[in-house]
């Protein structure tokens, strides 16, 4: 978001109230403009960074809100009355209840706010209680975004630290703590409160390895208690898991174990967590390994012997030309894939209760027709005759049959090291081979910064995926066999 203030002399925004907003548009986008009330001259124009009126008509609405929060129509606010209201906000933004569409909505309405409120902190006069309100809320914001991940430990204690300031007491503890000094705490009691507050928070699958995990963690921790652990314990803990587990299995189960143990101190279970800096950090490369080109040239030319109406055909050469995660792949719809400019693509989205594993993961990929034999044709086909979900099974089923035919066809031991996600790794490989450009690669496989991923659906579309489009061909087309 940008902010242009063009004041007119003598005129403190802060010092007169607002009249009503305005909102226009230029170049097929809306912007907010704030004046206060009496003048025609001194306001503010907010870029609000989107063509659709109805999310331009959200943003605006939480940049109003923002603005309101801090007072800026009353410089003499104390900072009681502000931290009042910071309390207020950061508990709303804890309590508040999600769907998909409304999480990927508040991602961007908190990074609005963000931009929002460091301009008006470097721009305008505010007062000294107004700038503290302002760092606090930016740090709100920030705990806001994690939340929003399903990572609530920094807005607990933002919420809990302003209102013990407000009242000069600490902030109450749920009935459950009551209990706690009177007897021993155990990893697995800690480990099972935090699966029940995160459990509407994280995908089934993903809580299944949360569990897996703190079960593990468990089983050697036994009936230590957590509350008097030592940096000790710690260590032996490490040591016993290293014992019978590979290197990278026990340096994912420690990340496990440290974000389980700041929920804890975060929540005043535990006063200290002692598991920092002991992952192991030699040996511990992914257990995974991409499949060489042979591998794929070998499963994709059994896809291909597969009849056109076979579902398996399609999973297997999707997995090998647009490197879908197996429960992405499983979720396709027919309106899922289309034509953006003259290339088809499938779109990998939230739409109509599909999840994803992260922002980045929404995304959209280029279908590279003749890659390892892929006839697009025979594909579209398909998709056509299809209903709504492309592929039926469920979710067990449907990774067990998938990653069962890999193992079968190429004669693979049953030991996780080559999966259907090897095919990740086999595309990232492919792509850098033929010197992709890292922003390229990250949108295509949906990883952390989507650095051209943000303009998929917009004006730039075409060009971005003509972009990917290329960058695939020219990695795992015919011309590249």
């Amino acid at each position: 978001m940008t902010i242009n203030q063009h004041s007119q002399t003598g005129t403190n925004l802060l010092q007169t109230a607002l009249a009503k907003p305005y909102h226009y548009r230029r170049s097929g986008r809306y912007y907010l403009r704030l004046r206060p009330q009496g003048t025609a001259k001194g306001f503010f124009t907010l870029s609000l960074r989107t063509t659709d009126k109805a999310t331009a008509m959200t943003i605006s609405q939480e940049i109003l809100q923002t603005l309101k929060a801090f007072h800026f129509d009353n410089p003499e606010a104390t900072w009681d009355e502000l931290r009042e209201r910071l309390a207020d906000i950061a508990e709303s933004c804890l309590t508040m209840a999600h769907g998909d569409g409304s999480l990927v909505a508040y991602e961007m309405i908190h990074d609005e706010q963000h931009v929002a409120l460091r301009e008006a902190s470097a721009k305008l006069p505010l007062s000294v209680n107004q700038q503290r309100a302002v760092s606090k809320a930016l740090e709100i914001l920030e705990a806001a975004q994690e939340r929003l991940e399903g990572r609530p430990e920094k807005l607990v204690e933002i919420v809990r630290d302003l209102k013990s300031e407000g009242c000069g007491t600490s902030f109450p503890l749920s009935p459950s703590l009551s209990v706690l000094p009177s007897k021993p705490l155990t990893f697995k009691a800690i480990s099972e409160l935090y699966m029940e507050e995160r459990k509407d928070n994280i995908q089934a699958s993903t809580m299944r390895d949360v569990k897996s995990s703190c079960e593990a963690i468990g089983a050697v921790l036994g009936d230590l208690d957590m509350k008097t652990h030592t940096r000790e314990d710690m260590k032996n803990l490490r040591d016993k898991l290293l014992e019978d587990r590979k290197p990278s299995t026990v340096k994912k189960l420690m990340t496990r174990l440290t974000t389980v143990m700041d929920w804890a101190v975060h929540n005043g279970y535990i006063d200290k967590s002692y598991d920092k800096g002991l992952k192991p950090t030699k040996d511990t490369d992914s257990s995974r390994r991409a499949y060489s080109q042979d591998q794929i040239k070998t499963f994709m030319a059994h896809a291909n012997s597969l009849p056109a109406d076979s579902w398996l055909r399609w999973a297997l050469s999707l997995g090998a030309i647009a490197a879908t995660r197996i429960a992405e792949l499983r979720q396709l719809t027919k309106a899922d894939v289309k034509q953006v400019g003259d290339v088809w693509v499938i779109d990998i989205n939230r739409n109509d209760g599909k999840s994803a594993k992260t922002k980045h993961s929404i995304r959209i990929v280029p279908l590279t027709d003749g890659a390892y034999g892929f006839d697009l044709q025979a594909f579209l086909e398909f998709v056509e005759k299809s209903d709504t979900r492309i592929f039926k099974l469920g979710e067990g089923r449907f990774s067990e049959v998938v990653n069962g035919t890999l193992r079968e066809v190429l004669e693979l031991e049953a030991d996780r090291t080559q999966t259907f996600h090897s095919l990740r790794h086999s595309l990232g490989g492919a792509l850098k081979a033929v010197a992709t450009p890292v922003g390229t690669t990250e949108s295509i496989l949906g990883h952390a910064s989507g650095s051209i991923s943000y303009d998929l659906y917009g004006a730039g579309a075409s060009v971005e995926v003509g972009r990917m489009a290329e960058a695939l061909h020219k990695a795992i087309g015919p011309s590249g066999e």
